[in-house]
């Protein structure tokens, strides 16, 4: 991302929060990952939407109509000695330079300057629970303002959630995010190609996720999750992650695994033999699930609801699973008493974006939101029959199938931004094995 979009995010929030108003957004601390060792850093999305600065211990303040600059960030000083360990800081000084800031500060400076410039606002925007100690502080400066208001002091008349504006910003893509999220998506289609050629009865799981973190790591992104890999009856698991079963001649594998390029995440499932052969059970639902995945594309245009690409999904599987003989009556019975839920218990798909589950209300007053160009969502179905399923004869257990793609909503329907990698079960067939031949 280039430093305009991110003037021109900040823009349109200050639009949205109007003068008078103050918005206060911490960043991401480290995680402990066990006793001096921390996982990974990663910036929190909202502060990186805001601002591309990917450093912990900073804090961003946007003051709309502030003449002296409405855009100040307070960071980590540079520091020799601290940067040999652990790296080099971006400083006061280069985050006015290279990131925008009107004006930046050293982090310690913040209990300073805050107390200062929410005194001079009616209304502060900030996102109480998301980091309780930060909450503590910000409570600690508003009530120093008011044990003072006896002398003239001012202080905020409103508290409001800053994420109900910006969740919203983020759920509409620009044309620079689209082309990041194209980027991540075919990064994803990429790994899972490299896997199904790599596919073979006799490995384990966790061979074919080696598969996938190779291709992320090769082109400069990582796991936007923990990678599903789920054979045989792990492929019925829907949050699967120990990734450690030999897989059998005759197991489905389900694999769902995207990556994060950049802050944008990919979210890809697809589900395959092992030996790359469906038995007739298998194909059987896997073209249910086929079925209903392209139901729910079809549905996935502007003007649409959010629930009706998952209605066309119910209604195919319901279909479909009638057909085969795994729910008998009425379709319009069996949806009305969510029967098809013993075998499809989730719904089609989620909002995508810097987060893999992405920010965005699903309802508005109640009300289905309407899909609209610039929204970005997945569409995944699923049909899953465990071992010891009551009622299912047992050629149709260790049965489970999920297709995902990404999908971004244009002004004439959809653009599956994964549409690359192969969903016929007779192009999958001949994928599977085939470094191996």
């Amino acid at each position: 991302m280039n430093t305009e979009e991110f003037l021109r995010r900040r823009r349109q929030l200050m639009r949205m929060m109007g003068k008078g108003a103050i918005a206060i957004l911490p960043a991401a601390q480290p995680r402990l990952r066990s006793r001096d060792i921390l996982y990974p850093y990663r910036q929190d999305s909202d502060f990186y939407y805001l601002t591309g600065f990917a450093e912990p211990d900073a804090v961003v303040v946007l003051v709309p109509g502030r003449p002296e600059g409405e855009y100040l960030l307070f960071c980590r000083e540079r520091d020799r000695e601290k940067e040999t360990w652990d790296g080099t800081r971006v400083g006061p000084e280069n985050a006015v330079t290279h990131y925008g800031a009107d004006a930046a500060y050293p982090i310690g400076a913040v209990e300073e300057w805050l107390p200062k410039l929410v005194g001079r606002c009616d209304r502060v925007f900030y996102t109480m629970g998301a980091q309780p100690d930060f909450d503590q502080r910000v409570i600690s400066w508003v009530s120093r303002l008011r044990t003072h208001s006896r002398a003239g002091v001012h202080t905020p008349d409103e508290f409001i959630s800053l994420d109900h504006f910006l969740h919203d910003l983020r759920l509409y893509k620009s044309r620079e995010e689209i082309g990041t999220m194209r980027r991540s998506a075919r990064i994803a289609v990429q790994a899972h190609r490299r896997a199904m050629s790599m596919c073979r009865p006799g490995l384990f799981e966790y061979q074919i996720e080696a598969e996938f973190i190779h291709e992320f790591r090769t082109h400069g992104a990582q796991p936007s999750y923990l990678p599903i890999v789920g054979s045989g009856p792990n492929s019925c698991i829907l949050h699967y992650h120990e990734n450690n079963r030999r897989m059998e001649d005759g197991d489905l594998l389900l694999v769902d695994a995207g990556c994060e390029f950049d802050y944008y995440a990919s979210d890809v499932t697809r589900t395959y033999p092992v030996n790359g052969r469906f038995t007739p059970e298998q194909r059987a639902i896997y073209e249910v699930v086929l079925d209903a995945h392209e139901a729910a594309l079809a549905a996935v245009v502007p003007g649409n609801s959010w629930s009706e690409p998952h209605e066309a999904a119910v209604r195919a599987v319901t279909k479909g699973l009638k057909r085969i003989g795994l729910l008998e009556g009425a379709v319009a019975s069996l949806i009305r008493t969510r029967a098809y839920q013993k075998f499809f218990m989730h719904r089609t798909g989620h909002w995508l974006g810097m987060d893999v589950h992405d920010v965005g209300d699903y309802k508005i007053a109640d009300q289905w939101r309407i899909l609209e160009p610039g929204m970005a969502l997945t569409v995944e179905p699923g049909v899953y029959i465990p071992p010891g399923s009551r009622g299912v004869p047992k050629r149709w257990w260790n049965i489970g199938v999920r297709i995902e793609d990404d999908v971004l909503v244009t002004r004439d329907g959809s653009d599956v931004l994964t549409r690359d990698l192969p969903r016929d079960p007779d192009v999958l067939e001949a994928m599977i094995g085939a470094s191996a031949q």
